[in-house]
């Protein structure tokens, strides 16, 4: 089944995730690829998080309320997706639910990522699986340039050791990850919102995949 295939009348709906590092350009993908399939849009609150740019500024005092606040948020939309028959329509969403985890492991001291733990433990969550993950693969340099032309209130604060350390935990995420297709872009090349003909061909390839683990590498492409 194709991913154009999901706008045919009676067809089975579709769950997309599109997951990466802050700055990589996961919800304005997201929203491109929701206009073209008429989808529904799950995403991330954090223009609500009050605590996350108090997070990047002052890093280790907000961690634990901002990694508290996404838990809560990201159970309750899981809860009403489900209460909106999950699967009714397309959806797409610019997170992955069960990469909660890995921003609690990377920003809690122990103790929090305990108590953390008891929580989500306690809320039960019961994530769906895509039917397909996109992860948008960067270099620091390039997520670097991208928040300086994105310009959000918090994004002056963020260090680029924290995104360095960021996108190794990405890789080591994903590098495991085997929990259903998997789409890895290399997103440091291409600009698939402002360039139609590399969202064009981004769309195509994810069209083709349905399957596995798959890497969209447009330059390479060019170069073979």
């Amino acid at each position: 089944m194709t991913v154009s295939q999901l706008k045919s009348p009676g067809s089975a709906s579709r769950y997309i995730a599109i997951e990466g590092p802050i700055g990589v350009g996961k919800t304005a993908l997201a929203r491109r690829l929701a206009d073209s399939l008429s989808a529904d849009l799950v995403l991330e609150e954090l223009e609500q998080n009050p605590f996350l740019e108090r997070f990047y500024r002052d890093g280790r005092s907000a961690a634990l309320p901002a990694q508290m606040f996404f838990l809560f948020a990201r159970a309750r939309q899981i809860e009403e997706m489900r209460q909106s028959d999950l699967f009714s329509n397309v959806r797409i969403s610019d997170y992955l639910f069960t990469r909660d985890r890995l921003f609690a492991e990377l920003n809690l001291d122990i103790d929090e990522l305990k108590l953390y733990e008891q929580i989500a433990e306690n809320l039960a969550v019961d994530a769906p699986v895509p039917d397909l993950v996109i992860y948008l693969q960067s270099t620091v340099d390039s997520i670097m340039q991208r928040l300086v032309r994105r310009n959000l209130p918090y994004d002056r604060f963020v260090e680029r050791a924290y995104l360095e350390r960021l996108t190794e935990a990405y890789s080591r995420f994903f590098h495991n990850y085997d929990d259903g297709p998997l789409l890895i872009v290399n997103a440091s090349e291409i600009d698939p919102i402002n360039n139609e003909a590399d969202y064009q061909q981004l769309f195509q390839q994810i069209e083709r995949t349905t399957g596995g683990r798959h890497f969209f590498n447009p330059v390479t492409a060019a170069l073979a």
